[in-house]
């Protein structure tokens, strides 16, 4: 594969995961502000397929036409702005995991109380806040990646 596809891709694939990111969780957060059951049963089904869908396969592409591009320009693996990038990656992807479980399992919740005809229970409540402020540090890792992929820094 010539350099400019992979580079290609690199770029879209950052975007896709960024954007998709951004966009679930705003339209997350704004269905849970309005408080209607159907609106947010139907979001987080949404939120969950999107992750699928974008978020999953972007979270492998990156690394690996990252790790491509680094090796064909010739950067070294200790570069500190490579190293930096990945340890901020890891943590978003720290911080990703378990917004996946609280995703799924609000998503869950949700589609049963809407169901059911019953409201929710606590712990979507709680699930959601804990999922809202893991957002904000990998939020916050992801535009460091970017950064850095793009500044290429001397540290």
């Amino acid at each position: 594969m010539d350099i400019y596809t992979l580079k290609w891709i690199h770029i879209c694939s950052s975007m896709l995961l960024f954007g998709t990111g951004l966009g679930t969780a705003f339209f997350k957060f704004t269905a849970d502000l309005s408080q209607d059951l159907r609106v947010m049963a139907h979001t987080n089904r949404r939120v969950v397929l999107a992750d699928w869908l974008f978020t999953t396969p972007t979270v492998i592409i990156q690394p690996l036409s990252g790790y491509a591009l680094a090796i064909a320009y010739g950067y070294p693996a200790a570069s500190p702005w490579l190293l930096a990038s990945l340890g901020l990656y890891l943590l978003a992807g720290i911080c990703w995991l378990p917004v996946v479980y609280l995703q799924i399992r609000m998503r869950n919740d949700s589609a049963a109380a809407l169901a059911a005809g019953q409201t929710l229970n606590p712990r979507y409540w709680q699930d959601a806040r804990t999922w809202f402020w893991l957002g904000i540090p990998a939020f916050i890792a992801m535009v460091g990646v970017i950064w850095l992929m793009v500044a290429k820094p001397a540290f």
